[in-house]
């Protein structure tokens, strides 16, 4: 195969029109042109041609997944995921999120570490944290590492009752309370023993943070 002619494709900024003799055609950029040595008169083999091919495809995939990462932190999983929701095949998919994660530019350890930091500061239990690594594509072998400094013993629960229950200690307010805590994914036990710390805390006389209103969901 002999590369005819390159065109630039009217009305599309940086896309040229690659043709060959035998009538193929392929959509490049002008960096992927540099990159690809792409010129015209240029003789590829069958093998030569879908080393190009697959080449082009990885180029275009990197680009749109940095365009998808753009500031935001995104694990591993979405990002495959977003890329195949714009045509790219699967295995290109994981090569180019391969290629992010070896230059620094995409890390689930640090992603999964600061999900559970927020969520826990949001006054969430270990069982909504993990349910928000799960539905980010995570890994389950990262979730015990990012969750090992939230406290198992309501400490994150704290807050959050301070706010809703602003000094109350009324029983239907702390009915209400201990099962708005199982919401945000604390066990019943966990819920109960917060309320009580809780209550512990107003009857010594510890000074109520009233803080915000609370906020009853977040994301990332």
């Amino acid at each position: 195969m002999i590369i005819e002619s390159i065109k630039r494709e009217k009305d599309k900024q940086d896309r040229y029109l690659v043709q060959f003799d035998d009538g193929a055609e392929i959509a490049v950029t002008a960096a992927q042109i540099a990159d690809q040595g792409i010129y015209t008169g240029r003789e590829l083999t069958e093998e030569d041609y879908v080393e190009l091919i697959e080449s082009l495809e990885i180029s275009t995939a990197k680009k749109k997944a940095l365009q998808i990462l753009g500031s935001r932190m995104l694990s591993k999983r979405e990002i495959e995921k977003r890329l195949s929701s714009k045509g790219v095949t699967a295995e290109t998919a994981q090569t180019v999120t391969d290629w992010l994660e070896g230059i620094g530019a995409i890390n689930d350890r640090e992603y999964a570490k600061s999900i559970a930091d927020y969520y826990s500061a949001k006054g969430y239990g270990t069982a909504r944290i993990r349910d928000e690594l799960f539905k980010r594509g995570i890994n389950r072998d990262l979730w015990d590492d990012a969750m090992v400094e939230i406290s198992e013993e309501n400490d994150a629960a704290q807050p959050y009752l301070s706010k809703k229950l602003k000094g109350s200690i009324d029983k239907e307010d702390l009915r209400r309370a201990t099962d708005a805590l199982c919401r945000r994914g604390f066990s019943f036990e966990e819920a109960r023993t917060a309320v009580k710390r809780y209550v512990e805390a107003i009857e010594e006389g510890e000074v109520v943070e009233e803080g915000e209103a609370v906020e009853e969901d977040g994301y990332l």
